[in-house]
């Protein structure tokens, strides 16, 4: 159980609806940052916030362990959230996949996130996917100014997603996705009651995957790229107010050598940008100590010029651009194709969020089922992410029909 301190009766209405969303959103997805301000020189603090930052969060054990890669990883249930158009070379014919991860554990255990995943094969070039994610940010106490009870609220959001996908050529497969995101953060606090937010948004995504070599010494090199989150803008007061989803480009290539009929490995990294506006208002921590705020004009522009925008808008020119890349690498070892090992590290720029954390996991596969889990380990010490672990089991429901056969 948490208190939150509700003091914005007095604000004026605009302000005071952008305040709940920001209460919520803003802190979660900027939290890790928190523990390593800059001190005793100049820094332009400008990392980029949007609405719904649990949309972000890589929700499955065996990526998360891989330092979040993902976009160009072989294909499995969990596919939806990473390129959805990497199901078209899936093996199976029907999979499905459960994720949970508390999430923030080293702030308070109540929050969480719960996936699931799977895909169906229509034929030899076409699959369709779905996956559920809910976010439940527990229960909080809001008390006024002057100590009374308010109520308590459980905020929570969720997004239902479908996918289709097809191969374009042998080596060569594209993939749309719809979604459907609400979000409801205040429970109707306030002198006036607060909606919960709803948005639709799509994915755009494609895979190249090509293979060569023997049995027993397999190479193969694959490359994906997936625009996702591209839609409406979310709002909390029926319009009067809109944030941006937090749309991004992800890119990435992936490397996998098979040494023999046991051992296989693979190398893979990937950059991410988010396509919204980078902030106009900004943190600059001087020497002395004091903090100048810059405001920010950004929120008023519209999704297509934002994204388009997104690549010119730095404040500081092309070297802030580069910083908001994220970077994430990652490698996996196979022993028989049943026994894995993971690792990867995840690097997000100082002034753009400063997330560095390395991973780790294992899995195993079983005959019908698969089971994996990561950690997370930060560079930093009393970092929030500190160990965030993630569990996830996945289901082979070909091998169970046929094994049911014999």
């Amino acid at each position: 159980m948490r208190v939150l301190i509700y003091s914005i009766s007095y604000m004026n209405r605009d302000l005071k609806f952008r305040v709940i969303p920001l209460i919520f959103s803003l802190s979660l997805s900027l939290v890790a940052v928190g523990q390593s301000l800059p001190t005793g020189q100049e820094v332009r603090y400008n990392p980029i916030s949007t609405a719904v930052p649990f949309l972000t969060i890589t929700p499955d054990s065996r990526h998360g362990a891989m330092g979040d890669v993902g976009v160009a990883t072989s294909p499995d249930a969990n596919s939806q959230y990473l390129n959805p158009s990497k199901y078209a070379f899936t093996d199976g014919k029907f999979g499905f996949s459960l994720s949970y991860t508390p999430w923030l554990r080293e702030l308070v255990n109540d929050i969480n996130l719960a996936y699931l995943s799977g895909y169906y094969r229509i034929d030899n070039n076409q699959v369709i996917g779905s996956s559920l994610r809910y976010f439940s940010m527990g229960d909080i106490t809001l008390t006024g100014q002057d100590q009374t009870n308010i109520g308590t609220v459980s905020p929570s959001e969720f997004a239902l997603d479908f996918s289709y996908s097809r191969k374009l050529s042998d080596k060569l497969s594209g993939g749309v996705a719809l979604r459907y995101i609400r979000s409801d953060l205040s429970g109707g606090i306030g002198a006036e009651a607060y909606t919960a937010g709803n948005a639709f948004a799509t994915d755009v995504s494609f895979y190249y995957f090509n293979q060569w070599g023997g049995e027993g010494s397999l190479k193969s090199i694959a490359a994906g790229i997936n625009f996702s989150n591209i839609g409406s803008k979310i709002s909390y007061d029926q319009g009067s107010n809109k944030e941006f989803l937090p749309a991004n480009m992800r890119l990435g290539t992936t490397f996998t050598k098979e040494f023999d009929d046991y051992n296989t490995f693979s190398i893979s990294l990937d950059l991410n940008k988010l396509l919204v506006p980078t902030p106009q208002s900004q943190l600059i921590y001087e020497a002395d100590g004091s903090i100048i705020v810059l405001p920010d004009n950004t929120t008023n522009k519209s999704v297509i010029s934002s994204i388009f925008g997104s690549f010119t808008d730095a404040p500081g020119g092309f070297k802030e651009e580069l910083q908001e890349f994220t970077v994430s690498t990652g490698l996996e070892y196979w022993y028989n194709k049943q026994f894995a090992l993971r690792a990867g590290y995840f690097h997000e720029a100082q002034n753009k969020g400063n997330r560095k954390f390395f991973t780790a996991g294992v899995g195993v596969k079983m005959n019908i089922a698969a089971i994996d889990f990561s950690y997370v380990i930060p560079v930093q010490r009393n970092n929030p992410l500190a160990n965030t672990i993630r569990f996830t089991l996945l289901f082979d429901v070909d091998s169970f029909s046929k094994k049911k056969d014999q």
